[in-house]
């Protein structure tokens, strides 16, 4: 048998992994001993690139964060520290590999001589003061959270004087953040740490108070936070809005708080589950998607707290399926890095704030590790995927979005219809209708990083010219964007929204209005747009799914409006290669008072030689705006956008 490995982190010698156990894993081989092994890969791979006395961790890049070079060393250290207090608590202090003496050392560097603006001439250890850099509040939580974990081993064995400095450096963590989201969640985490340590707990508890109260507000029922007073709904509401309330929760005891939020954490999942591929792939969808499987913070989160509707089998198949399927497709590089991309780099998908040791926020995704050798979720067998159980369309109503599943090939497919970017409507990790596990939003060949407009002025967002999975009226040849989105409803198999769209500067275009639903039945999706306002002539223009030449097959057929068969565009590049292509329809808005309906039916799918998409349905159009749909197996849906739009 061949035994799986890892690059070392030199790049001279391959790092072997435990063998498999097909027996207790069926569907993965993993068990405890590969994710051990694969956290202390990560962790030895940093080391060269440490500071003289491991204060900063100054990972290689094409490129430094807005923030500066030495923010993303305290990134670097504060972010893999995390991974190395999972791995040390979870193994009840064992720590074999030196991990906490190194951070430890680091710690007591980083807080001798700290420096106002990261740009000084100063130590090479030190760490950016918080109030000078705010990407510093962020890496506070990793900080703190880590020292909380291995409170006995590392925090309780300091001297007193590093204790109080570490303190001081944390403390400007618990005032209200700069940024109005998930933000807030960071001086909760300080807070807490510092109530357990007994030190300035007035001021910690008030920090924790503040963050609960304001992401009250964020609710939005069924599991879902936005991430701020927003449309936001990403991979955010697990590792970050769920993450940091419910381990305090845990960790601090407090059984009514834990049983506030570990019940929502619970209704998260029972959706979240289904976004999984059964190749392990997670949903390319929002904003910092290298953090990549930090994406399985959340079931951890459940398993480690008894929160979830997963079983422990369920749990540790999709979480071993997906830190497996990034490290099969190359995500850690030759020297053990975790590159900025998906699989490999992939600049398109960075936003600003993303530096060289951004990507390490997946060690949220090894909280695993602090479930014991002898908990359930490690000693269960495997159990499959929804994915892998049977053909399902799950309706989030609370984000607006529509979760579309086959057995057939295991792929998700998410529809949205409730969930908006903050960086503008050229944003294409929010915009487009449709994202699946094995495709990715298109970017234009030259797209640059998308950058938060709002907290970086002066930055900007290229759209692409021919955007996938799309629908936009053509002004003077360039396809509108989807601006500010709003829910309409969602049920059983289909869900809507409206929008007004938008000129590539931003600006509305007054007076016109879409309305858009998805209905969704095994592999085929029924696409409806309304469009009201829009001057008869109007050009229009419906797209697919982007797909590279090796990957799922897609399909596209006009149903109403449209003036002909579809055709085949080249769009640019996805985290799943460098030239993709999508199909296209064009039509025109004719003269009709109350609004112009264009109708389509889709797929995506990697199932061999499929069929063609039109027989997958009968759709017809009664009282000008309703349809009927009668699905390949005779079930049938029924939907009227008028009543939407009223």
């Amino acid at each position: 048998m061949t035994v799986p490995s890892l690059p070392h982190p030199t790049g001279r010698e391959a790092m072997p992994l435990p063998p498999e156990d097909r027996e207790l894993s069926p569907y993965t081989g993993w068990t405890r001993a590969h994710w051990e092994t694969t956290a202390d890969h990560l962790l030895q791979a940093v080391v060269p690139h440490a500071s003289p006395r491991n204060g900063l961790i100054n990972l290689p890049g094409v490129r430094p964060s807005w923030s500066g070079p030495r923010s993303d060393g305290l990134e670097g250290y504060a972010r893999t520290f995390l991974a190395a207090a999972f791995r040390v608590a979870g193994s009840r202090g064992e720590d074999p590999h030196g991990l906490l003496t190194r951070y430890a050392e680091g710690l007591a560097a980083g807080t001798e001589h700290p420096v106002d603006e990261p740009g000084l001439d100063a130590h090479p250890d030190a760490w950016p003061l918080i109030p000078g850099t705010r990407q510093a509040i962020v890496e506070s939580a990793s900080v703190a959270l880590g020292l909380r974990l291995t409170r006995p081993w590392l925090w309780d064995t300091l001297d007193e004087e590093v204790r109080t400095r570490a303190v001081d450096w944390l403390l400007p963590a618990l005032d209200p953040p700069p940024i109005d989201n998930n933000w807030w969640l960071f001086g909760l985490t300080v807070g807490g740490f510092l109530l357990d340590a007994g030190v300035e707990t007035e001021r910690a508890q008030a920090s924790v108070d503040r963050a609960l109260e304001r992401i009250e507000e964020w609710y939005r029922g069924e599991g879902w936070y936005s991430d701020g007073p927003n449309q936001s709904f990403d991979h955010y509401n697990g590792w970050a809005l769920h993450f940091y309330p419910v381990l305090h929760a845990h960790l601090s005891g407090d059984r009514a708080l834990l049983g506030t939020y570990g019940e929502r954490l619970s209704a998260h999942l029972d959706g979240y589950r289904r976004m999984f591929d059964a190749n392990g792939a997670p949903m390319p969808f929002g904003r910092s998607l290298t953090y990549r499987f930090a994406t399985l913070a959340a079931p951890w989160l459940g398993a480690l707290t008894g929160h979830t509707p997963l079983s422990p089998g369920a749990t540790r198949r999709l979480t071993s399926g997906t830190l497996r399927h990034f490290l099969d497709r190359g995500a850690v590089t030759a020297e053990g890095l975790l590159p900025l991309g998906w699989y490999g780099p992939y600049a398109p998908m960075l936003q600003g704030y993303s530096g060289p040791a951004s990507p390490y926020w997946a060690s949220k995704g090894l909280a695993g590790l602090l479930l014991p050798d002898g908990h359930p979720v490690w000693t269960e067998t495997e159990e499959p995927l929804p994915a892998e159980t049977a053909d399902a369309v799950t309706t989030l109503r609370a984000p607006g979005l529509l979760v579309q599943s086959t057995v057939a090939d295991g792929l998700v497919r998410l529809h949205n219809h409730g969930s908006a970017s903050v960086f503008g409507p050229a944003d294409p990790n929010y915009a487009r209708f449709a994202y699946s596990t094995r495709t990715g939003p298109s970017a234009a060949e030259d797209a640059p990083a998308v950058m938060d407009t709002a907290a970086n002025p002066g930055s900007d967002t290229t759209a692409n010219p021919t955007p996938d999975n799309h629908f936009a009226l053509l002004v003077d040849d360039v396809p509108t964007g989807r601006g500010t989105v709003r829910a309409l409803g969602a049920g059983p198999g289909w869900a809507a929204s409206a929008h007004v769209p938008c000129r590539a500067d931003g600006s509305d275009i007054a007076g016109v209005r879409v309305v858009s639903a998805t209905l969704a039945h095994g592999r085929a999706e029924v696409r409806a747009h309304l469009v009201t306002g829009a001057a008869p002539g109007t050009p229009v223009r419906q797209t697919g799914w982007a797909v590279t030449e090796d990957g799922p097959t897609a399909q596209l057929h006009p149903v109403q409006g449209f003036d002909a068969d579809a055709r085949t565009v080249r769009t640019g590049s996805t985290p799943f290669g460098e030239h993709t292509r999508t199909a296209c329809l064009d039509g025109t808005v004719p003269d009709a008072p109350d609004g112009a309906l264009f109708v389509s039916l889709a797929s995506l799918t990697a199932e061999a030689a499929p069929g063609p998409v039109h027989k997958l349905a009968e759709v017809r159009v009664t009282d000008r705006h309703t349809l009927h749909v009668t699905w390949e197996d005779g079930s049938g849906s029924t939907l009227s956008l008028d009543s939407l739009d009223g």
